[in-house]
């Protein structure tokens, strides 16, 4: 029997919250890539994150025996999720918010599919199977849609291996002794990994301009407190408690916040090509994550 507990009420509070935060990622990357590169202001996001939790933990008096740490997995975790976002930083430079949101959010299809070659509990359904080929095809179909000059296929590839990182991320952690530490641990693991990854990456890349605007320093302030700080921890306390594949049937809502946000706040204009191929791969990432319900309403229906 599975230790993770089903969908509870505290669990959608949670991923509401989330999808709301997180859906404002990439608009408030893309609104102040001018006055800061998306990878030079993620870098300095996690260092600021890293800060806060180090300074959670020592005021929970949080007790950490780092002989037994898993070093090797956290290590790998960092790495993983400085690569995440540093696919994101490049790809929001050339493709627009509502891409890079929707490209992202794949990673619920990523983890399912490692996740079922890795535990017998998250074996993929038939149903989870038909949601990844139609992720596949909503992919291609985004890809090949023409664009106002908004993204190009090289900005949404690297989107695209973002939200791989992400889902291979979510399987180390479910996969390795990260599962059994505090979720402040595992936040702090990854935050302090993507600052000294990314910080490194801006200064090879010469993408160290930094202007500090009133919207850049609204945005860091946002990014830095209430993404890389509140919302992980609160993942990752989901992510211990509850099964990967039910929390990602909410994961749906982000990437729809995210379009509707890169067409309100940045006035991205959606064309029918990118409405589709979204429709797809959204509708691919609701029977990968919501596979019970559906084979419920299926056999449901059979039976009447």
């Amino acid at each position: 029997m599975s230790r993770y507990k089903t969908i509870d009420r505290l669990a959608v509070a949670g991923m509401i919250t989330l999808c709301l935060i997180w859906s404002l990622q990439q608009p408030g990357l893309k609104a102040t890539a001018e006055d800061a590169s998306p990878i030079l202001q993620i870098a300095l996001r996690s260092g600021i994150g890293a800060g806060l939790v180090a300074l959670y933990m020592l005021l929970r008096k949080e007790k950490i025996q780092y002989a037994s740490l898993p070093w090797l997995a956290g290590a790998g975790a960092g790495v993983l999720f400085a690569l995440e976002y540093l696919f994101l930083g490049i790809g929001l430079r050339y493709t627009s918010a509502a891409h890079g949101v929707v490209f992202l959010y794949t990673a619920p299809l990523f983890a399912a599919v490692g996740l079922h070659f890795t535990l017998l509990s998250e074996r993929l359904t038939p149903v989870q199977w038909i949601g990844i080929v139609l992720a596949f095809i909503g992919v291609i179909v985004t890809f090949s849609a023409p664009d106002g000059g908004h993204s190009s296929l090289f900005g949404d590839l690297f989107c695209l291996l973002s939200g791989a990182s992400w889902g291979a991320t979510t399987v180390l952690v479910r996969t390795s002794r990260l599962a059994q530490v505090s979720a402040a641990q595992t936040t702090l693991f990854q935050l302090a990994g993507a600052f000294i990854v990314l910080l490194a990456a801006s200064f090879l890349l010469g993408q160290t301009r930094f202007t500090p605007t009133p919207l850049l320093l609204a945005n860091m302030v946002f990014q830095s407190v209430i993404v890389s700080f509140l919302s992980l921890l609160i993942w990752f306390a989901l992510l211990r408690r509850y099964q990967a594949s039910a929390l990602g049937a909410f994961s749906f809502v982000t990437p729809l916040l995210g379009v509707v946000f890169g067409a309100w706040l940045l006035n991205e204009k959606i064309n029918a090509g990118f409405l589709l191929g979204s429709v797809f791969v959204i509708g691919g990432i609701v029977c990968v994550s919501c596979n019970r319900w559906l084979e419920k309403i299926i056999t449901f229906h059979r039976r009447r």
